[in-house]
């Protein structure tokens, strides 16, 4: 296990977790309706504050050293022998810049759209980004579980309060399904603890002997809250629902990280907890994220609703993320990992161009459209490039993931690879007629003809993400390196057989 100097000093990881949530906490207990505008700078302070804090990570990260950094550990429930043990690796380094990032997108994209409760709005975003983090952070069990299961009350709050005419069904939606799944991942993180002779340290649970008719349920139990999280065929029912119905900066939030928690999981407890079992249901596991890659793009090229279309995009390229897991080499590995941060970037970018639109006419549907590039060109651009980025454009972060999975499926089998690459071509169809429907074309009516082209506000908001998807597209490098070592450490952990 290492720690680095830097984190010895200073407890890095806990201000990158606590400060949004005591920022927001703070918002929720002082912010008044009567004056939003201070709640707004108050909750912008905030994530500023807590994305400068992970910044150090990045400076001080080690690409070459193998275990966690910036390890804390202290004891919190004793009796139990649970505790506050946080670290990060490769795998988790980038997903909390990201999240952090995110945050501050969210908050921005609210600015002039929320006037409703913005206090609770905002203090809601900025307690589940460091939530989220938490998630990303936890080498304890317990402190894993509390984390990823915490996050479920902002979102459901986020999405039943300021959602869309359906808002309460999809909130409830979302969180039996998402809730139910979890359950037996707590029956699996209870086995392993008494399986461990009292522990909740994940790093202990990587070397725990397990035959392989204990590892099959455990991984099945993990499967269950990591498959509707991600979300996997066939328990993806709820995402188009909650996108559809949720605010923008909740679908942003949604795609860019939450679904990222579940294919974390796969990562940190699946693959190393129980690697014979993974290696057994490797062939279900690829056929599932094939199913979710060919069959989801499909069910996107007919969707009437931009932000339905968007969402089948993500379970698409979530997908893409799962076959690169269970492909066990490590280009497919890093792919999957680089394309959960380009989706986080890519999908979050689209949503936000969704609630462009729909602040100023009030629908979702694309037969409401046409011709915008004509009333709207400096917004035209961000959504051509974006949605190129979500068909995997190279040059664009959308390419690199993808190209990487592609090639380690290939390198994994011929034809898996051949049936993922059809992706490519799935993806280029629903994002390119999306564009041709919406963007091109003659002007198709007077409310769009009566259209505003971008604020400064939404330039910035959406030219920032631009710069992050071209810059990754171009020299992906930062990421790929941080990742390698540990990539490498999980990939020779999984091949190592724990079965008696």
């Amino acid at each position: 296990m290492i720690q680095s100097t830097f984190s010895a000093s200073f407890s890095i990881l806990s201000l990158a977790i606590w400060c949004p949530i005591a920022f927001g906490l703070l918002i929720l207990a002082f912010g008044r309706d009567d004056n939003p505008g201070l709640v707004r700078l108050a909750a912008l302070i905030g994530s500023v504050v807590s994305f400068l804090a992970t910044l150090p990570l990045v400076q001080h990260f080690d690409n070459a050293a193998h275990g966690m950094q910036f390890v804390e550990k202290m004891s919190w429930i004793e009796r139990f022998n649970i505790q506050y043990f946080l670290g990060i690796d490769g795998i988790s380094l980038w997903l909390v810049v990201l999240t952090a990032f995110v945050t501050i997108i969210v908050v921005v994209a609210a600015w002039e759209v929320i006037e409703k409760k913005v206090a609770q709005y905002m203090g809601a975003f900025l307690i589940l980004s460091g939530l989220m983090i938490g998630v990303f952070c936890a080498l304890d069990g317990l402190l894993f579980y509390v984390f990823f299961e915490a996050t479920l009350i902002p979102m459901f709050i986020i999405i039943g309060i300021w959602g869309g005419a359906n808002r309460v069904y999809a909130a409830i939606k979302f969180f039996l399904y998402t809730f139910f799944g979890s359950l037996l991942m707590l029956v699996a993180l209870l086995y392993l603890y008494f399986a461990s002779g009292g522990s909740f340290d994940i790093t202990y649970w990587h070397d725990l002997p397990l035959p392989l008719n204990v590892q099959i349920p455990l991984f099945l139990a993990f499967l269950m809250a990591f498959a509707v999280k991600v979300p996997m065929w066939p328990v993806h029912t709820w995402l188009p629902d909650a996108h559809v119905e949720a605010p923008t900066g909740g679908s942003v939030v949604l795609a860019a990280i939450m679904l990222k928690l579940g294919a974390y999981g796969f990562l940190r407890f699946s693959l190393p907890i129980t690697p014979d079992a993974s290696h057994y249901l490797a062939p279900m596991m690829i056929t599932l994220s094939l199913i979710a890659v060919i069959y989801i793009g499909l069910v996107a090229l007919v969707q009437t609703d931009m932000k339905k279309l968007v969402a089948y995009s993500s379970i698409a390229h979530m997908g893409f993320v799962t076959l690169g897991f269970f492909v066990f080499n490590d280009m497919a590995v890093q792919g999957g990992i680089v394309q959960m941060i380009s989706h986080g970037f890519v999908s979050a970018a689209m949503f936000l161009c969704i609630g462009v639109l729909y602040d100023r006419m009030h629908s979702r549907a694309i037969a409401d459209y046409g011709g915008v590039v004509n009333t709207m060109p400096k917004f035209a651009a961000f959504f051509v490039l974006f949605s190129l980025a979500n068909c995997g454009l190279p040059a664009t972060s959308g390419f690199v993931g993808e190209f990487m999975v592609i090639l380690g499926a290939i390198k994994f089998n011929f034809w898996i690879g051949l049936l993922a690459a059809t992706a490519l071509i799935f993806g280029a169809a629903y994002s390119l007629w999306l564009v041709k429907r919406v963007i091109f074309g003659a002007v198709a009516n007077d409310n769009v003809a009566k259209l505003k082209d971008l604020s400064l506000r939404e330039f910035g908001m959406l030219g920032v993400i631009a710069i992050a998807v071209l810059v990754m597209g171009l020299y992906p490098a930062p990421i790929t390196d941080a990742m390698q070592t540990s990539v490498a450490d999980l990939l020779q952990h999984v091949s190592i057989s724990k079965a008696n």
